[in-house]
């Protein structure tokens, strides 16, 4: 039988346009209200407040945030190419505006390490660009925009025209204006995108591509921190297989090693680990997390400074860390133009990460997010710091974790968490002045602890997916041994390219029929399977388009082993032969077979079937060629007199298929050709017989 199709009503779609224009452009007093309630979604919950039943949570866990976002803030300000202050003020102003922009209840969003790796090696390019030196223990040069303060004044000032800036401007000032400018920049693109609503882009972004960006990420900062761990003066690499060039400065310079920063780094590790391993052992039992970070900076600082380290042992400090805010600067526009294009994948990625962990966090405490809100927040999240000397942010799967583990309800801790931040830049900062560096670079690489565990992972994952591995391999490989842009791109392609050739050479199966039932399953697969006498069930399990359209005719000639074309042109051979041999008045054939026997040779052995099914059921789509391909097989087999069938087909493809003119001018052959089960098609073919 033949299904009667509903009418489909044409869509006038300029006039759809038109409608949404007038609608977007009308301007009421409601209109308006709404449009800033869902702007600033904080107008929407503020008032809706629980303070009784939220306010101890958030006020704990925004409290015991705000104490790692310290240590976390200065250690990452190592991986930016920045000095702690900047770090500082990221941390402040992107829980700020994510108060009030956020659509997530749990995400904490500031510092992040992959963002903060990110930014140091376009920092890092710039500065050896404009002629500076990469050394960290280098004097720091002060001049426009950079911190004034009375304990730096033994600094060197350049009088430099880079980029178009004409001022006297030095290492530091000029990095934080590339920072800024590179901030500036990804934000802009993350709230076009958020206007144009391009979220889409996050769907390439496969959960593999992300874990294997973040782990060959982590292998970069690891390797990067290594020097300070051991206290040796090497520069800091840059371009194409930074990790492989900074091991070979390492083990170059491996007798260089500060014996006080390795037995320093060696005690903080062991705490931190040990701590890191007790917490996780024992999170059920503790109300809120150990602030391992923050102990761990206190006692070091203070042994640094009474222990004169810097002085008796040089051992390498952190150095002057001034309080207050700078004056508010715009971001330098010719510099935005130098980093235009590293503002792209930095934006992405900021937005994938931040999204992804609010759609994480919605969904196990039920409440939704607006994802394209998520990316206005995130986008003034680097906008508006940027003005402020802050860099990059994004949202951070640790932080988030310890959150909603101290009793986070609101964003609400955000600000708690800014405040505490707020105390470290107004009195506290200061006292860092004596913290080693081999003790933040400690702190860095025990965060990186989960990315780093996903190795162990690989077997299991091999097991569920052999190509997510692949995918995973190819990624983390190209972050850590090229570049963490180029890994990201080489990620997405590859699993793109992954999912291409598996639609090049999908499954394909002959079908054979479930004993005394109607359904019909792989013959290879399955036990027990009858086959249909003189009827062949091939199935193609990938839509059907001109990139495979090869592979599905090689599949159906191999699995029915008969390629129309090839016994087609054995006939035209053979009744040639036949015809000579008649005209020259021999009644034998070639074979030395009789005129009446020559029809046994016409219908070879190997043709045992008289009808061929095509089961349609994982062919999602067609393309001009796909329709060709089934009109070009129907036209082969009908010349062998062989029927073709096609079951379970879609809407869509029966209107690929009506359109390429597959059924007939009048589609009068339809019903005959088209069934909406594999097994009305056997019915229909052993009727024929």
């Amino acid at each position: 039988f033949l299904m009667e199709r509903k009418p489909h009503v044409k869509i006038n779609r300029k006039e759809v346009i038109l409608a949404k224009l007038r609608k977007s452009c009308s301007c009421t007093p409601e209109k308006l209200k709404n449009f800033v309630m869902d702007f600033f979604p904080v107008l929407r919950w503020l008032p809706k407040y629980r303070c009784k039943e939220y306010i101890w949570g958030d006020v704990m866990s925004g409290l015991v945030i705000g104490i790692i976002l310290v240590p976390q803030a200065i250690a990452y300000s190592l991986l930016a190419g920045l000095k702690p202050i900047y770090s500082l003020y990221t941390s402040f102003f992107a829980n700020i505006i994510y108060f009030l922009m956020g659509t997530s209840r749990h995400v904490s969003v500031g510092i992040f390490s992959l963002i903060s790796l990110m930014v140091g090696q376009v920092v890092d390019r710039e500065l050896l660009l404009a002629g500076f030196d990469l050394n960290d223990d280098a004097p720091p040069a002060l001049g426009d925009g950079s911190l004034q303060n009375d304990s730096l004044t033994n600094t060197t000032a350049f009088n430099l025209t880079i980029a178009g800036i004409n001022a006297e401007c030095g290492k530091e000032c000029y990095a934080i204006g590339i920072a800024t400018a590179l901030t500036f920049v990804a934000g802009v693109y993350q709230v076009l995108m958020g206007i144009f609503r391009l979220g889409f882009v996050s769907m390439y972004l496969s959960e593999s591509v992300l874990d294997g960006f973040a782990t060959g990420a982590s292998l970069t900062i690891l390797t990067a921190q290594v020097k300070y761990l051991i206290g040796i003066k090497i520069p800091r690499s840059q371009g194409h297989g930074m990790l492989v060039i900074t091991w070979i400065n390492i083990f170059r310079n491996i007798s260089q090693a500060n014996l006080c920063d390795v037995i320093t780094s060696a005690i903080c590790i062991v705490v931190l680990v040990t701590a890191k391993e007790l917490g996780d052992r024992y999170k059920h039992k503790l109300k809120f997390p150990l602030p391992t970070e923050l102990v761990v900076i206190v006692v070091a600082t203070l042994v640094s400074h009474y222990g004169n380290l810097n002085e008796v042992y040089a051992s390498s400090v952190s150095g002057a860390i001034p309080t207050g805010f700078i004056p508010p600067k715009v971001p330098e526009f010719n510099l935005m133009l130098r980093v235009a294009v590293d503002a792209l994948p930095l934006a992405i990625v900021s937005f994938v990460f931040t999204v992804s962990l609010s759609e994480m966090f919605a969904k196990k405490y039920a409440y939704t997010i607006r994802a394209n809100q998520e990316m206005f927040a995130v986008g003034f999240c680097n906008i508006i710091p940027s003005f402020f000397h802050s860099f990059a942010t994004s949202a951070a799967l640790a932080k988030t974790l310890v959150k909603t583990s101290t009793g986070c309800q609101t964003q609400i801790s955000g600000v708690i968490s800014a405040m505490v931040v707020l105390l470290v830049l107004l009195f506290l900062a200061p006292l860092f002045y004596s913290l080693q560096k081999c003790v933040l670079a400690c702190i860095i690489i025990v965060s990186l602890r989960g990315a780093l565990r996903k190795f162990r992972d690989v077997p299991a994952r091999y097991h569920v997916n052999k190509v997510d591995t692949l995918v995973w391999v190819v990624t983390m490989s190209a972050s850590a041994l090229v570049s963490t842009e180029i890994g990201l791109l080489v990620g997405i392609v590859f699993s793109m390219l992954c999912i291409v050739v598996r639609t090049q050479r999908p499954r394909t199966a002959l079908l054979g029929q479930i004993q005394d039932t109607s359904f019909y399953e792989d013959d290879l697969e399955y036990e027990n399977l009858s086959t249909v006498p003189k009827v062949k069930i091939f199935r193609f399990e990938a839509p059907l388009y001109y990139a495979n359209r090869n592979y599905f005719l090689k599949s159906l000639y191999r699995l029915t082993n008969l390629d129309p074309n090839l016994e087609a042109a054995r006939r035209k051979k053979y009744e040639k032969k036949e015809k000579q041999h008649l005209k020259k008045g021999n009644h034998r054939t070639a074979n030395g077979l009789g005129i009446g026997e020559t029809t046994l040779q016409l219908v070879p052995k190997q043709i045992d079937f008289q009808a061929l099914v095509v089961d349609c059921s994982s062919i999602s789509f067609l393309d001009t060629t796909g329709v060709n391909t089934l009109k070009e097989i129907l036209k082969d087999y009908k010349n062998l007199n062989i029927s073709v069938l096609l079951a379970c087909c879609n809407p869509s493809v029966i209107d690929s298929l009506k359109r390429g003119g597959y059924f007939g001018r009048d589609f009068e052959c339809m019903q005959e050709m088209l069934f909406y089960s594999i097994h009305n098609a056997v019915l229909f073919a052993k009727g024929q017989k």
